[in-house]
């Protein structure tokens, strides 16, 4: 048998070719290292403020359980372990520009030019509407079900929730009504970028109701109201991303809407 041998411009090509890879990856790592690194600053100097942040916290909880009642901790360790949880996750969501900024850069020179464009005000408003969402479950959707939950306690039976399951509770339904909140960007994205039309959006606006109410019943209590209070908002996020996606359409997509 006759061995194929590299020439010496093929050896070339393929060192260069490792090199490329390994540029990329020690910049992934610096990438890396620099997020985690935002995300424990925020960490370490909301640490001393934990137990205070976590009040804050579970404050709609306590003013919904009934008088002389209080939260209980039924692990060793829940009384020390759950606060750090909860403010680690509260640095996560404050250093969070930092660390889009790190996927951003790492990404960027494979991008397009449109693109590019579009990454700045999409990461805002992206990172905006998920604050907006965890907003809105805190001081609507956590006052309302908790109190719907006290007024169906049986009589004789004593309300007092877990932090740690109160913590579960509260992560889920921030990253639910967060990630909800981004209905608007998605829709609009798609738009812009050609995958969708106007008019196909619209079209689709049935099975949109359907889907938002099927996701509610899966990430929310088992009851009507919040159910509600997640559903609305995805339907009525979902009429606001066809509106402002008008303003971003492409000329074809705006003459399949017009016909």
């Amino acid at each position: 048998m006759v061995q194929k041998l590299n020439t010496p411009q093929q050896t070339d090509d393929e060192a260069h070719g490792l090199d490329g890879w390994m540029a990329h990856l020690v910049e992934l790592r610096d990438r890396l290292i620099r997020s985690a690194a935002a995300v424990l600053i925020v960490f370490v100097a909301l640490f001393y403020w934990r137990n205070g942040i976590f009040e804050l916290f579970s404050a709609p909880m306590v003013r919904s359980l009934p008088e002389g009642a209080r939260m209980i901790s039924t692990e060793v360790t829940s009384n020390f372990f759950v606060p750090i949880k909860f403010v680690l996750w509260v640095s996560f969501v404050v250093a969070l520009p930092v660390v889009l900024y790190q996927i951003w850069a790492f990404v960027a020179p494979g991008l397009y030019a449109r693109e590019k464009k579009l990454v700045v005000p999409v990461v805002t408003s992206s990172y905006l509407l998920f604050l907006v969402g965890s907003v809105f479950a805190y001081f609507i959707v956590f006052p309302t079900v908790f109190k719907l939950m006290a007024s169906l306690t049986p009589h004789g039976v004593e309300m007092a929730t877990d932090i740690d399951r109160y913590l579960s509770f509260g992560l889920t339904m921030f990253l639910a009504f967060g990630l909800a909140f981004e209905v608007p960007v998605v829709v609009v994205v798609l738009v812009k970028l050609g995958f969708v039309s106007i008019q196909q959006l619209k079209e689709w606006r049935p099975y949109m109701i359907v889907g938002a109410f099927a996701v509610s019943a899966l990430v929310t209590p088992p009851d009507a109201v919040s159910m509600l209070l997640l559903a609305i908002p995805l339907c009525l996020l979902y009429e606001v991303g066809i509106g402002a996606a008008r303003f971003v359409a492409p000329n074809d997509a705006d003459e399949n809407e017009n016909a």
